[in-house]
């Protein structure tokens, strides 16, 4: 099996805000993540409504309609970052592609020439 060396620009290393970004935009696009947020939506709901004593949320959850749109606004950038920077990766690696591709059919194309060579000997040989 033949290792395939990664671009330089692929193994730099990248900076704190970058490595969040990525790991943000994985946590975030997990179906965990999705259940969770959708259990600790609902528990907010239910001690909201049913609690008797001090409602810190009362309905219409204004606060929690709060959080959620600073959540939101704070994540799409993010997840923002880490698409632009997996674009860029996925556009090295289809260069990379493209010139071992290259290669391969010059490579391709010398053998051909090499089988042409030798079938013309035998020709010439067997005349």
């Amino acid at each position: 099996m033949v290792k395939k060396e990664a671009h330089p620009v692929i193994k730099k290393k990248w900076n704190l805000g970058q490595k969040a970004s990525d790991k943000v935009t994985k946590g975030v696009g997990s179906w965990a993540f999705i259940i969770f947020f959708f259990v600790f939506i609902a528990i907010w709901m239910c001690l909201n409504a049913i609690a008797y004593v001090q409602q810190w949320d009362p309905y219409p959850f204004i606060l929690l309609n709060f959080v959620l749109s600073c959540l939101a606004a704070i994540q799409a950038p993010i997840i923002l970052m880490s698409q632009n920077r997996e674009s860029e990766r996925d556009r090295i690696r289809l260069e990379y592609d493209y010139k071992v591709n290259r290669k391969a059919e010059r490579e391709i194309a010398d053998m051909q020439n090499d089988l042409e060579e030798i079938k013309r000997l035998l020709r010439k040989r067997k005349s």
